[in-house]
């Protein structure tokens, strides 16, 4: 099924957001979309500078965009067509016109002075997402560039004289009441009413017409269902944050790779190493409890957000999920809990398709798991917040996830990454069908057309090459188009893709100025399928025995600072050892052939379990 490009909306404010402010008294006036019904919440603050840094923090987390912005050469062009230059009048226009179609809608609201959706049919993103809990009160909002997700909770400890009507709507979180409310005079008593008050003159009614990207919808829907997914977390102090942030504000990285590294070891603090300068900073946190790790993330960049946030943190923990999936942070704020995932990629690219397939449930297991996930999204209405044990209890724990996550991606249902429970919330008055949003675009629906064929898709050669990435090849047969194609590309230390290539006309007509063909997009689903099954047989007897070449790395931090690593590599009848201390010396090399491939395998697992034993962790584990 074929998704539609965008989904339209139309939201309803009975008057802008703003603040009103008096010499001894402030009221924050937070307009909702009316046709939600009647949803709200009002109440004294607290703890007033709580509420104003954290939603300064929000929307940052909103407004950051890390896409690419090339520069206007209109002035440029047109200085050159009057020297009688080489720049046409239709390069000129052709210039504005994709300037104004790539960056209008941008430019237009930043001229607005009030910062009030205006009226009429336009494409972006929703609006932020204010749920009212009988616990707490939540802000969802989704970047521009659609790689950042934040949730802010309000814990009702933080309201006096709470007042509040349960459920779900947007929320106007426009420019001009953000700036107002960084102006906030929190030494004054401040009241919050979001929505409780509706009383407005019929001239200050707001309608918008929306038509939200189906890209859009697709990755916020993603982060809610990658949230369901099970976790290695570990917690840090705030200094630890906070020397993550500084060094993040005193360098910028010129070469890749840019991650942020985890290593996890069972009884020790989490160490943390931000790269390429190899900087290693010692954590304060609690011991790991855990599996030994030592996990890659990106998006680190994205942090920079959360400084303002600093005095108020009390804990942050990390979440690092599988390859690919957001890594969650959970900042502790006392009354509050800020919650920000964060992607390895701006905007929904190509990097994400792999990603996303994990997360959709198959066709085979479709109707047992929409009736379980009604019946779970029953109970949740009707109790309210609960775990995964006690909506699993009497059934699979396995089953139970699936069929909340799919709910997730429905938009009814989210999951509260800091308390660790799930929660009902209707993201719009209808259930999205998840397989509206199941592909970005029909060059991938087409890619999962020919991934559905059996052996269709075959990744032929994975070659890793040291410091650049994975190199790989693959025949694809178009059944359809009755012809054999042979797609490759390269993903750097980042997960990027480069260096792309197809043997299909449509590669060698435009190249990648369209966006990567159908058999490109399969061969990495494809490759994303078979190393999640490589790694999950590898656990077991019968899958080791098929292993004939692999490579792990594996690391060690020693008591002076400095990480030795050991790469064991396993090709045929050959087992290829490399070790030595990353940045100070030239590793070591060693090569052990043997007379069969069997004795080569034991050995080189063997060696694996010698490393393991020694203390060293295995590097390739977990790289989110």
């Amino acid at each position: 099924m074929t998704a539609a490009l965008a989904r339209p909306i139309h939201l309803r404010y009975a008057a802008p957001s703003e603040l009103a402010a008096a010499p001894l008294h402030s009221s924050v006036r937070l307009s909702l979309d009316s046709a939600r019904g009647p949803v709200g919440v009002r109440g004294t603050l607290r703890d007033a500078a709580l509420f104003r840094d954290a939603m300064g923090a929000l929307a940052a987390i909103l407004e950051s965009d890390l896409r690419y912005k090339g520069r206007d050469r209109t002035a440029y062009l047109a200085y050159l067509m009057k020297k009688g230059k080489k720049a046409t009048a239709a390069i000129w226009e052709a210039q504005k016109a994709f300037l104004e179609s790539a960056y209008g809608d941008d430019a237009a609201s930043a001229k607005q002075g009030d910062g009030a959706p205006s009226p009429g049919k336009s494409a972006g993103a929703l609006d932020p997402v204010l749920t009212v809990h009988p616990d707490e009160v939540s802000i969802e909002v989704f970047s521009r560039d659609e790689s950042a997700y934040a949730r802010l909770a309000f814990s009702s400890d933080l309201f006096e004289g709470r007042e509040a009507a349960h459920g779900t709507a947007f929320v106007d979180l426009s420019p001009r009441i953000v700036e107002q409310i960084d102006r906030l005079r929190v030494y004054t008593r401040v009241e919050l009413d979001a929505g409780a008050s509706r009383a407005a003159a019929a001239a200050a009614l707001i309608e918008r017409s929306l038509d939200v990207p189906t890209t859009w919808l697709r990755g916020f829907l993603q982060v809610q269902s990658a949230a369901t997914l099970p976790a290695v977390s570990c917690e840090l102090a705030p200094i630890d944050l906070y020397n993550a942030l500084f060094v993040l504000r005193t360098r910028k990285a010129k070469k890749p790779p840019r991650g942020l590294r985890f290593e996890l070891v069972p009884g020790k603090a989490p160490r943390l190493i931000l790269e390429p300068w190899e900087t290693l900073l010692e954590s304060h946190g609690p011991p790991y409890d855990g599996p030994p790790r030592v996990v890659r993330t990106f998006g680190r960049q994205r942090l920079l957000a959360l400084s303002r946030l600093l005095p108020h943190v009390r804990s942050a923990r990390a979440e690092l999920r599988g390859p690919g999936l957001p890594v969650f942070w959970v900042l502790d704020l006392g009354r509050a809990t800020l919650t920000v995932a964060l992607t390895g990629w701006t905007d929904s690219s190509w990097a994400s398709a792999a990603s996303f397939d994990a997360l959709m449930p198959r066709g085979e297991a479709r109707a047992a798991l929409d009736a379980l996930a009604g019946r779970q999204l029953a109970l949740l209405r009707e109790r309210g917040p609960l775990p995964l044990a006690a909506l699993a209890a009497g059934g699979s724990a396995e089953d139970a996830r699936a069929a909340l996550q799919l709910e997730c991606l429905r938009g009814r249902v989210l999951y509260d990454v800091a308390r660790r429970v799930y929660r009902p919330r209707e993201l719009f008055a209808e259930p999205v069908d998840e397989r509206e949003i199941r592909y970005s675009s029909p060059r991938e629906a087409a890619a999962h057309r020919l991934l559905a064929a059996p052996g269709a898709v075959r990744p032929t050669k994975v070659h890793e090459i040291a410091g650049e990435g994975t190199e790989i090849h693959g025949e694809v047969a178009d059944r359809e188009a009755h012809r054999d194609f042979s797609p490759r590309f390269t993903m750097d230390l980042e997960g990027r893709v480069s260096d792309a290539w197809c043997s299909c006309p449509t590669f060698r007509r435009s190249g990648l100025r369209e966006g990567p063909c159908e058999h490109m997009i399969a061969l990495r689903v494809a490759y994303a399928r078979e190393r999640a099954e490589k790694d999950a047989l590898r656990q077991t007897a019968e899958g080791r025995a098929l292993i004939r070449a692999e490579t792990r790395t594996y690391v060690r931090r020693e008591a002076s600072g400095a990480e030795v690593v050991y790469r064991v590599s396993l090709d045929d009848r050959v087992v290829h050892l490399s070790w030595g201390t990353r940045g100070k010396e030239d590793p070591r090399h060693q090569r052990i052939w043997f007379d069969t491939d069997v004795e080569a395998r034991d050995a080189y697992f063997k060696r694996l379990d010698a490393l393991t034993s020694s203390g060293y962790v295995d590097a390739d584990a977990s790289s989110a």
